[in-house]
Formats: C-alpha cells, sequence, structure tokens
C-alpha cells in the first residue's frame, strides 16, 4: 500500500473523502516540503511515512470533531511547514484560508506550496498575530483559528480568540500532558471570550503518539486591549 492509499483509508475511517487529485496534492505537498527542508529547517520528520501520519493525517484529526463544511473561513496561527491549515485546505477546498507566521522565509515556501498545488483562496501572511488580530479585516471575523503546539494555552488563547467571531472556535492541537494548562488558562479563556472548553483525546496511528485537541467555542466579544503587543503575551500570560 503506498501512502496515499494509507491517507485514504484513515481517511475514510473518519468520514473524509479524498479523490485521486486530492491524494496527488498531498504526495506535491510532502515533496516540496522535502525539497525545501534540505536549505530551511521546516520539519525535523523527513520519512515519507513518518510526514502522513504526523503531519498529514495528524492535520486531519480536527475534522471529526467540527463540522468543516459549515466553516468557511480560517486562520492558522504560527502555521510553520503549514499545518494543520494546508491539509484541511486540500480534503475541504471549499475553505478560505489564512496562513499566519512570524518567518518570511517560511511565508514564501507557503506560498510556493499554494500556488503549485493549485490551491484557491489562499492568503499567506508575514506577521505576528499580536498586531493581525487588531486589524479589521482580521479581528473576530473567522469561524475557526487553529494552533498546532506554538505555545501554552493560555498564550495560545491570546494570540487566536481575537481572530474568532463570537460562536465560532478556535482548536490547539496538542501532545499527550495537558491537564496542567488547562487548569492555568480558565482565566484567560473567560476573559478572551468566555470561551468553553471540551478536549478530544486521540491516538495517532501505528502507536505514534498521543494528541490532545482543546476545542475552544468563543461565547463573547474579545477585549479590544487583545491581544496585547508583540511579546507581551508569552512574558506576561494572563493566569
Amino acid at each position: 500500500m503506498n501512502q496515499g492509499e494509507w491517507l485514504n483509508q484513515q481517511a475514510a475511517s473518519r468520514g473524509i473523502e479524498l479523490s485521486g487529485e486530492q491524494l496527488d496534492q498531498f504526495q506535491r505537498y510532502y515533496e516540496l516540503l522535502i525539497q525545501k527542508n534540505k536549505v530551511m529547517n521546516l520539519t525535523a520528520i523527513t520519512d515519507q511515512h513518518e510526514v502522513y501520519v504526523k503531519h498529514f493525517f495528524d492535520s486531519l484529526t480536527i475534522a471529526p470533531s467540527l463540522s468543516l463544511n459549515q466553516v468557511e473561513r480560517i486562520i492558522d496561527v504560527g502555521t510553520g511547514a503549514g499545518f494543520p491549515g494546508i491539509p484541511l485546505k486540500i480534503a475541504f477546498p471549499h475553505l478560505k484560508l489564512v496562513l499566519l507566521d512570524s518567518l518570511k522565509k517560511r511565508v514564501g515556501f507557503l506560498q510556493e506550496v499554494a500556488t503549485a498545488l493549485g490551491l484557491k483562496q489562499v492568503e499567506c501572511i508575514h506577521g505576528r498575530a499580536e498586531e493581525l488580530a487588531h486589524q479589521a479585516k482580521y479581528r473576530q471575523t473567522f469561524d475557526l483559528a487553529t494552533a498546532r503546539a506554538v505555545a501554552r494555552l493560555n498564550i495560545l488563547a491570546e494570540y487566536c480568540l481575537p481572530f474568532v467571531k463570537v460562536g465560532g472556535h478556535f482548536v490547539a492541537m496538542k501532545g499527550a500532558a495537558v491537564q496542567e494548562e488547562v487548569q492555568e488558562a480558565k482565566q484567560a479563556l473567560h476573559i478572551l471570550g468566555k470561551a468553553s472548553l471540551s478536549t478530544v483525546s486521540l491516538e495517532l496511528p501505528e502507536g505514534m503518539g498521543t494528541r490532545h485537541l482543546l476545542i475552544l467555542k468563543k461565547r463573547d466579544n474579545s477585549p479590544k486591549a487583545y491581544p496585547r503587543r508583540a511579546g507581551i503575551p508569552a512574558k506576561q500570560p494572563i493566569v
């Protein structure tokens, strides 16, 4: 079984249908990732099957927990090499995707990927969440924000919840240990949008790791003061 067939089976078992064209896009994405990784640090994982499990499939695990067919606008904050944003866009082409990263070279790579894969309605932005979230075009305009383990939850919430419209969701993708983070983030989640939180635990195939999806539903507007200016959320987290 090749990697595309493997991904197709895993996705189908979770209610995600992938066409031959979409599987080709995943393969091309892998090739571009490995090629660019030779000249810049995008991922420590380069084995093809591991990339398919720990990057591609892992990114798609959001889908069974949210009705992505009902989601229109999504922002992936601190997207890095494009996870989970690009795999979600490949699987759900209707999504209007913003990929945000603070490193210009990575943003250039993401633009190359979007062009090579023929992905429409993908905006790659070089910038910081603390600044972009104060722009009217982006503030509280997204149905879904995602972030994949770029900071602790109380910090991530300050970066991401201001992008989310009331009634929308923010999903923080985390590893095995999350309870302490959830406890310390309670005040931040209340301040930043009276967000409710549910946790989904899952195991990656073939024993490749435990994951937690921290799914926040935003129930109120984020105060205008948040996010605070660049660097402050990480240095002085809300506790």
